[in-house]
């Protein structure tokens, strides 16, 4: 499995609209960075927010999950209350080759103010906008900046296809538009 480079996601961009829409270079005039890397693709965060809150003293159940425990928020700015977190989606819709498999990780600049961002791995034939988990680990707000760089994704190609992808599971999340709660 070998990781792929800035050529092979714009080729696969353009003619296979693997990421829509997709930037070219990196932008980052006065803003956190985004856009095609050497290695990876900086995919920003929307304006549409799902604020955790404990107003309601749910239990965090993955299960049955309670849709009390969250505000919804819309804006340039999104502050994540402190030790908590805030579910968001990518601007950007991903269609992802039978033979590659995505890791995410979080942008230096964000994990360097204690925000950590988790995004599971986007499977062989997933597609969609990605759900991405934004965790405020400080005692303070934390700022989240809209439409722009929230998180890296790598692209793995696998040495041959996969005999089952996400696609033929009818995997749970396939096709999201919107910010997507845990699913059983």
């Amino acid at each position: 499995m070998g990781i792929q480079p800035d050529s092979w996601i714009e080729r696969m961009a353009r003619d296979h609209g693997m990421i829509e829409p997709f930037e070219p270079g990196q932008m980052r005039v006065g803003k956190i960075s985004y856009g095609v890397s050497s290695y990876g693709y900086d995919l920003r965060v929307a304006d549409e927010y799902k604020i955790f809150t404990n107003v309601n003293n749910s239990i965090v159940d993955p299960k049955q999950v309670d849709t009390d425990s969250f505000v919804d928020f819309q804006g340039e700015v999104c502050i994540v209350p402190p030790n908590s977190f805030a579910l968001a989606r990518s601007v950007e819709y991903f269609r992802i080759p039978r033979n590659i498999l995505t890791l995410c990780v979080g942008k230096s600049t964000y994990a360097r103010c204690g925000i950590l961002v988790n995004v599971t791995p986007f499977e062989p034939e997933w597609e969609g906008n990605a759900t991405l988990e934004i965790s405020n680990t400080t005692p303070l707000p934390a700022k989240i900046y809209s439409f722009e760089g929230l998180c890296q994704v790598l692209f793995f190609q696998g040495t041959e296809p996969c005999a089952i992808s996400y696609k033929d599971r009818q995997g749970k999340y396939q096709g999201q538009s919107a910010i997507t709660t845990a699913r059983i």
